[in-house]
């Protein structure tokens, strides 16, 4: 199965039509916050499933802070990320992954890609089309869980 991620979108769609065209072939998507409306434009332009969470800029936010989704037998958290201190370290999110049994935390909040293993646990943040940090590139992520289960995180780079 392969997933398309995106996070701190902040409105701009013509960045998020570069991340669909960029994706290729994706069987659902995920929006980690920061404009969730954008995770409904992505479910218009595409006709796909997207799950979508709210960001610290979602005020009054009519989503879900975290979100808990089963994909082909995994169990992927989605937060975005400022209510665990992501700036600042890992710590939190890994704790808590492995509290909810979380195979893969998806999260956003710092604009930087992240993808990485901690204690078993891909923590993946796909960075920001829109609006990157920390001299990263606009990016988005895919997210491929194999036939035996495996989890493997991508961040494409626009």
């Amino acid at each position: 199965m392969r997933i398309g991620v995106v996070s701190d979108t902040h409105g701009d769609t013509y960045m998020l039509k570069k991340v669909i065209a960029a994706a290729g072939q994706v069987e659902r998507w995920l929006h980690a916050g920061d404009y969730y409306q954008d995770g409904w434009r992505l479910q218009k332009l595409t006709g796909l499933p997207v799950t979508v969470i709210a960001g610290n800029c979602d005020r009054a936010a009519m989503v879900p802070a975290d979100e808990y989704i089963e994909v082909a037998g995994k169990t992927i958290w989605m937060t975005h990320g400022h209510c665990y201190h992501v700036k600042y370290g890992m710590d939190d999110l890994t704790f808590w992954a492995k509290e909810y049994e979380a195979s893969v935390v998806v999260f956003g909040h710092t604009h930087i890609p992240y993808n990485s293993r901690h204690e078993g646990i891909l923590l993946f943040n796909p960075g920001s089309p829109s609006s990157p940090r920390g001299g990263s590139e606009p990016s988005f992520g895919i997210l491929e869980i194999s036939e035996n289960g495996f989890i493997e995180g991508s961040i494409m780079e626009l």
